[in-house]
């Protein structure tokens, strides 16, 4: 014992902090340590996941953009350039014969190629282009509640700024993945709500009740995880009606994919409740006369609320993928809607991606968002195991 230890009171109680860096606690954090709840020490071991919590920073930066996509965007969504149809995309400089002159593009000019059928775009290096900062540009109705023309990047006067080219119609890509962050990552959000009530309340009545609900409801999850999830998914989306407003064939497409994600979610509460139900807490619990409902609710699910939200964490990709897949194969969502499915959706020409291959850059904010969600889950899901 040290000398420190021999000096303390008798009943002593160590309130500093426990380090989340350290691998196990010891000496002077082992009272926070033990004193600390299940949430708290998901945390500190979830900050030690490097990988995750800079995923997890990737995500808020993705989410915080989505209500703000319209004073991001250079370009309003639908905005379109006759003159500069499928114009690759033009860098950014910072300086121009030698000298300083801030970021600026250098403008286009084209001419059409009669052998080719195509334009051809060529590079003015004489005369660049500045950059506009917290300016006005397009207008737009933002959050539907006030009309505004705040921008806070716009293109040149009188020029041009595509960083990542035009479509066939001549509008820019960077503005309309902007525009279609907003569908699909709320979508993953939305339909992992839908599969989370789903899956607590089935795995739930599974897990504490048993017996023919037990029965039951194992025969349903069995049943929906036997059918192949994409032919399902594009049999039910192709159902829903021609005529349906996009906002209604976005909340079907939401359904859809939460009624079919919940069976791994429900089996996951089950094991869990099968597991917690025969604990003194929750007899106690009936002996008191406590409802089922409450033992659920109250006693059994904040248990492992934890382990849930890694678990739904996790889904969110799926959800996000099958958006955009549907959304490729033009059974999801559609046009005026933009999302980064729809945006995919016109690069499904082979000599269209030949020749014009900036088409295929929605797939990178895809492919971004999905491994954050699965490196943020991977983490979420170590943190909440009290074994690792």
């Amino acid at each position: 014992m040290t000398g420190e230890a021999m000096l303390r009171p008798r009943h002593y109680v160590d309130t500093r902090p426990f380090d989340p860096g350290a691998s196990e606690p010891g000496g002077t954090e082992s009272e926070a340590f033990y004193r600390a709840s299940s949430w708290r020490l998901t945390w500190w071991k979830f900050r030690r996941h490097r990988v995750a919590v800079a995923a997890a920073f990737v995500l808020l930066a993705f989410y915080l953009m989505v209500p703000f996509v319209e004073v991001i965007a250079p370009y309003a969504q639908s905005k379109r350039h006759g003159d500069f149809l499928y114009a690759p995309p033009q860098g950014v400089h910072l300086f121009h014969e030698g000298r300083f002159v801030g970021p600026f593009v250098y403008p286009y000019r084209f001419t059409f190629n009669l052998e080719t059928f195509r334009r051809d775009y060529v590079v003015d290096a004489g005369q660049p282009q500045r950059i506009r900062f917290f300016c006005k540009g397009d207008e737009y109705e933002f959050w539907g509640l006030r009309t505004m023309r705040f921008h806070i990047v716009c293109p040149p006067r009188d020029g041009t700024m595509f960083l990542l080219g035009t479509d066939r119609l001549g509008r820019d890509l960077f503005s309309r993945i902007l525009y279609g962050a907003r569908i699909s990552l709320t979508i993953g959000l939305v339909g992992i709500a839908v599969s989370f009530a789903l899956g607590l309340f089935f795995g739930g009545l599974a897990g504490y009740l048993g017996g023919w609900v037990d029965h039951v409801v194992q025969r349903m999850i069995e049943i929906l995880r036997s059918l192949p999830e994409l032919p399902l998914w594009m049999a039910l989306s192709a159902a829903l009606p021609p005529n349906w407003s996009p906002i209604l064939v976005f909340f079907g497409i939401t359904i859809i994919l939460g009624m079919l994600d919940w069976p791994g979610l429900a089996r996951a509460v089950r094991s869990k409740l099968l597991a917690l139900r025969e604990e003194d807490f929750v007899r106690a619990a009936e002996l008191m006369g406590a409802s089922r409902t409450r033992i659920i609710a109250r006693h059994l699910i904040p248990n492992f609320m934890s382990h849930l939200i890694a678990s739904a964490t996790l889904s969110i990709p799926s959800m996000i993928l099958g958006e955009t897949a549907l959304s490729f194969l033009g059974l999801g969502l559609r046009p005026p809607v933009t999302s980064w499915g729809v945006l995919l959706n016109e690069a499904q020409n082979l000599a269209a991606v030949q020749l014009h291959p900036w088409l295929l850059l929605p797939i990178a904010p895809v492919i971004v968002v999905v491994l954050a969600f699965s490196f943020m889950g991977d983490g979420l899901r170590d943190a909440a195991d009290p074994y690792h």
